[in-house]
């Protein structure tokens, strides 16, 4: 097996919520040469970020560790004092990109876009902090939209309005506490914005050290999306 190699500038994830115009961002991400976003994974990250938080965050593993206790068969933590957290969040990045993301030779950027949002505001701030630290040099770009549209858009009109818009609220007041504590490693960008003007996408373009062709970008732009029809 060969050694795993990280992609050489790190990684971007696209973080929003359901018709925000994702689906757009990231086929403009992509057209970036030696870029790679992958599409919804379904929240896989989320349970690999709680099953390092069992053991990260467990004081009774903590104090064995922190006493290098040496424990026997009758312990009832028999072994914790072995469990590394750290190396163990590193392995689970290294197999979640080879088995899932599988960025092939050349991808300088790497990453995925999920609407998956968590409605715990403050576990969903903790999943964050974890992508940013695990991932070498990641950034998280989030995409948002007018929440009137959103709400208006496919499947959200089967809701109460006032639910979506608590749903979305919730969402954006998690991007902006994350920006606003990691702002250099965050991004945050408007549909309304980028739609009427492409020239609100050059902070992404150096985010990813790169641009799509204009040609590319011309036909990505003009080219209606059916997904959700």
């Amino acid at each position: 097996m060969s050694q795993f190699r990280h992609p050489t500038d790190g990684y971007a994830f696209l973080v929003t919520y359901g018709r925000s115009g994702s689906t757009l961002l990231q086929r403009v991400m992509n057209a970036v040469p030696g870029c790679l976003i992958r599409g919804e994974n379904n929240n896989a990250l989320y349970p690999l970020f709680q099953s390092w938080r069992a053991l990260a965050h467990s004081p009774d593993i903590r104090d064995m560790r922190a006493r290098s206790l040496i424990s026997d068969p009758a312990h009832p933590w028999f072994g914790a004092e072995c469990v590394d957290a750290d190396t163990y969040a590193r392995m689970l990045t290294e197999c979640f990109v080879a088995q899932v993301l599988r960025p092939p030779p050349g991808t300088r950027i790497c990453g995925f876009k999920e609407i998956r949002t968590l409605p715990d505001q403050a576990e969903f701030r903790a999943y964050l902090r974890f992508v940013l630290r695990i991932f070498p040099r990641a950034r998280l770009i989030f995409n948002t939209r007018d929440v009137h549209a959103v709400a208006r858009s496919s499947w959200w009109r089967r809701h109460d309005p006032a639910e979506v818009q608590a749903v979305i609220h919730s969402a954006e007041q998690v991007f902006d506490a994350v920006a606003a504590a990691h702002p250099a490693r965050c991004l945050t960008l408007r549909y309304e914005e980028y739609v009427a003007d492409h020239d609100a996408l050059e902070p992404l373009f150096e985010v990813l050290n790169g641009r799509p062709a204009a040609a590319d970008m011309r036909a990505i732009m003009r080219e209606r999306l059916t997904h959700a029809t």
